[in-house]
């Protein structure tokens, strides 16, 4: 099977860029960098050993900050390259890159594509969070000797059925990887039993990720245009979270609500919501600014919600009531905003098992948010949230020096 899939790969060249014009056209891809997944870098190769560290979704890329952070504190000559698909993450990882770090979009997995990238970038250490990895650039990064790891592996019961169908593939990548964690006990005994040779519990990566940043002027200038009112955000929403947050709000008029659609294509229809439900909004996107006489604030943008954390007291996190399976909720956690979210979370099972435990987050189910935030302690849920992104970031050590020690001393 593993054979059948390195011949097949061979074939991507011919659609390859047919396809990403057409999703540039749509604006599904960057459109300048869109070469990048031909291989073609867009950026020279720092001097010096090199990390080149991978991750899929945008919550799994900005989680690699606080795992970078750690390694950079053991060898602070180290530089690192962090790699993605989507053009969302490339957006919103760019301002947010820590010390030494540079942004490539992951060239598709075609022989002479991903040749060009380990040519030019020539990575002392190729790292793969989670679950996406592709067969044809681990098996060329294997062949030049390049240690692999695998950090913050995640498998759900369904995932694991899917996967067992095409055992050999599995087997065949995870017995080239030097190094595996995983999030969870459940997760590491599926990896051996896809093939890996041992698999390490060391939790999840995220509650130990680098704040998001935040503009200081920006977040300086909303802080005296909000004043004192009280703030919620209703973050990463879909057309569910929004009419629990549209609902919500107009028995909190009192607080101002940041609503931050997941999607900013989607404003004129969240806007049309508010406009239906009769809630005075400012929108970011034409100009408007938050005042005195609104109800909500529209910010149908991407990359600030390092901003909206900062200033909100309570962070509503999105995907919850839309069959999403919910979003991060340790960025806000991270910031000190006390965390609250429905009842759909089945991509972040482990994380709210841990925040619920500890008193450190609420699910509220349909028609309570808005109660549960007027009668909420948020300080008491973000006092045990902090105590448990100490915990991580503690436990990232561990995993830095045993990626540190793949690779060896520097020479």
């Amino acid at each position: 099977m593993t054979r059948g899939y390195l011949v097949a790969r061979c074939l991507i060249p011919l659609i390859a860029s047919t396809h990403l014009k057409r999703r540039r056209a749509r604006g599904k891809e960057h459109p300048t960098r869109w070469t990048e997944k031909l291989g073609r870098a867009s950026a020279a190769r720092p001097k010096g050993r090199l990390i080149w560290l991978h991750a899929v979704g945008l919550g799994e890329v900005l989680a690699l900050r606080g795992l970078i952070d750690a390694i950079a504190r053991r060898d602070p000559a180290l530089n690192f390259l962090i790699t993605s698909s989507s053009r969302t993450s490339g957006q919103v990882i760019a301002d947010n890159l820590p010390a030494r770090t540079q942004h490539q979009f992951l060239p598709l997995d075609a022989p002479g594509y991903v040749m060009r990238f380990l040519d030019h970038w020539r990575p002392d250490l190729s790292v793969w969070a989670e679950q996406e990895v592709w067969p044809g650039m681990i098996v060329q990064t294997y062949a030049r000797g390049i240690p692999i790891a695998l950090v913050n592996g995640r498998i759900t019961a369904q995932s694991f059925a899917r996967k067992q169908r095409a055992k050999g593939v599995f087997r065949d990548i995870l017995t080239r990887m030097s190094l595996i964690t995983a999030q969870d006990p459940a997760t590491a005994k599926r990896l051996m039993q896809l093939g890996a040779r041992a698999a390490k519990v060391s939790g999840s990566l995220k509650p130990a990720a680098s704040a998001l940043a935040v503009d200081a002027a920006r977040l300086a200038q909303m802080q005296r245009l909000i004043g004192s009112r009280r703030v919620w955000v209703a973050a990463s929403s879909h057309a569910g979270d929004e009419a629990e947050a549209i609902a919500a709000q107009a028995s909190l008029t009192d607080w101002l609500l940041v609503l931050v659609p997941r999607d900013a294509a989607r404003a004129a229809e969240v806007a049309a919501k508010l406009a239906q439900a009769g809630l005075r909004y400012a929108q970011q996107s034409t100009g408007g600014m938050p005042s005195a006489d609104d109800h909500v604030y529209l910010a149908d943008s991407y990359g600030e919600l390092g901003l909206w954390y900062r200033l909100a007291q309570v962070a509503f996190v999105g995907g919850g009531f839309d069959a999403i399976g919910g979003h991060n909720p340790w960025e806000p956690a991270i910031l000190g905003a006390a965390v609250v979210h429905g009842p759909d979370v089945h991509n972040f099972v482990a994380d709210y098992a841990l925040l619920h435990t500890a008193g450190a987050a609420i699910r509220v189910d349909a028609g309570q948010l808005g109660s549960t935030i007027a009668t909420l302690d948020a300080a008491a849920l973000t006092t045990q949230a902090t105590r448990l992104v100490a915990e991580a970031q503690l436990s990232l050590d561990d995993l830095a020096a045993d990626l540190l020690a793949l690779i060896g001393a520097p020479t």
